[in-house]
């Protein structure tokens, strides 16, 4: 179970598609992207039916199993320090901020504040080596005109409590998320507006004047389809061999003890991603601890609890390393979540058939990105003037995949390496 879901509240009990329904919109997929469109169609055109279908609970999926951070700065996986090029990232700053503005918008008004907190990130180094790529972090900063502040080993201790890290660079602008709080709640705030099934996967979909999603028990008909399915995209028979399938994982601690956040020092909340992009990200939650690392290809879009506990072990470790004066703390929750991506860093975007539009692909980025496309594709639909749309559509599409046996091969290969690369970072 993902650790955020399982903290919360047990969620009431599902509606589930059944009997057969008509809308003037479907939306195909309840996550980032999936709300964040139903948020804006229900902004665009308030007076026409919207429907949302899930596979799963709102919250259990992707959407749940992240880290939880809205980054708004370059955030390039593939890169040695996040950066790309600085015409791309300025472009690429302003979309992930308007994304974040969209979703705070959506905190205030349905009171998920407490969900969505402007905290900012730390870059945590923990080698001389480390130090120095954030040293080309911070150049790239500078070069786009973006505030950071750089920090020694001593002020990251006071922050989280640990000596394993020797340097650090600290950005403003991220937002920390308790990811499956906030897609449950923007649900339900989108309830008055938005009806939305859940544990109701689509089983078959038929495109063309009217368009029609089949489920299990029931079938609803709308003329107008968004799919915000992310890498799933290739379900449904759209991007094949263009989208790239990798799973990353995490494991959350029990609550800690009175003693052992003593004993732990440093502060309550607070977010720190690697040095190099394949290191382990560390969040503290309060009395738990989130650590996150590891990647793997998974191009059947599914995991197993045996590839998450062999990981979990890799979790352990990281975890003592960095905080030996908490001894052996059990892993109340570990998971694995699914994250697409293509070889040239494009989203999955656009109109792919009449009044058919898709969000997907979002490149190691779904909470901010997903809904940056989820609130744009609602834009394309509709037909509004935003602005950011002649940006979104400008970018290229997913490239082709290598053939096989390239890809099986080669791409379990080329993430071994670059976590090889990440050393101590891990």
């Amino acid at each position: 179970m993902p650790g955020w879901y399982g903290i919360l509240p047990p969620p009431k009990a599902p509606e589930v598609l059944r009997g057969r329904h008509k809308a003037d919109w479907l939306i195909v997929g309840a996550g980032f992207a999936g709300l964040a469109a139903a948020r804006r169609l229900s902004q665009l055109v308030p007076n026409e039916r919207i429907v949302v279908v899930d596979a799963q609970r709102v919250g259990w999926g992707a959407a749940g199993r992240n880290s939880g951070f809205m980054i708004d700065l370059p955030h390039e996986l593939g890169s040695e320090h996040y950066g790309g090029s600085q015409d791309h990232d300025r472009k690429r700053i302003r979309m992930n901020r308007a994304a974040i503005e969209f979703s705070g918008s959506a905190a205030d008004e349905y009171g998920l504040q407490k969900f969505f907190v402007r905290a900012g990130k730390y870059h945590g180094a923990a080698t001389d080596h480390g130090v120095a790529v954030l040293g080309e972090f911070e150049k790239h900063l500078t070069g786009l005109g973006e505030p950071f502040e750089r920090l020694d080993g001593p002020q990251l201790k006071e922050i989280t409590g640990t000596d394993f890290f020797v340097g650090g660079t600290f950005t403003p602008g991220t937002v920390m998320a308790q990811p499956a709080g906030f897609i449950r709640g923007l649900a339900e705030g989108l309830s008055r507006w938005v009806q939305i099934f859940e544990n109701s996967p689509v089983t078959s979909l038929q495109t063309g004047k009217l368009h029609t999603a089949k489920t299990a028990e029931g079938e609803i008909t709308a003329p107008r389809l968004i799919l915000t399915v992310n890498g799933h995209l290739e379900s449904f028979g759209f991007f094949k061999k263009r989208l790239m399938h990798v799973f990353t994982y995490a494991s959350m601690t029990r609550p800690l003890s009175k003693n052992e956040q003593a004993a732990l020092g440093g502060k309550p909340h607070w977010g720190l991603i690697p040095a190099d992009p394949m290191g382990s990200t560390i969040r503290r939650i309060g009395d738990r601890i989130v650590v996150r690392n590891t990647f793997t290809y998974n191009p059947d879009m599914s995991t197993s609890e045996r590839q998450i506990r062999r990981i979990g072990a890799v979790h352990d470790r990281s975890f003592n390393a960095r905080f030996p004066m908490l001894g052996e703390v059990p892993m109340e929750f570990r998971w694995g979540g699914h994250l697409c991506l293509s070889l040239n860093s494009a989203p999955a975007f656009g109109e792919i058939e009449d009044r058919v539009f898709v969000a997907g692909c979002c490149n190691g980025l779904g909470t901010v990105q997903g809904t940056l496309y989820g609130m744009l594709a609602a834009d394309l639909a509709v037909g509004s003037n935003e602005p950011m749309l002649a940006d979104a559509l400008n970018e290229p599409a997913p490239v082709r995949l290598y053939p096989e046996p390239l890809m099986s091969i080669g791409a379990p290969l080329k993430l071994w390496a670059m976590q090889k690369r990440a050393g101590k970072e891990l």
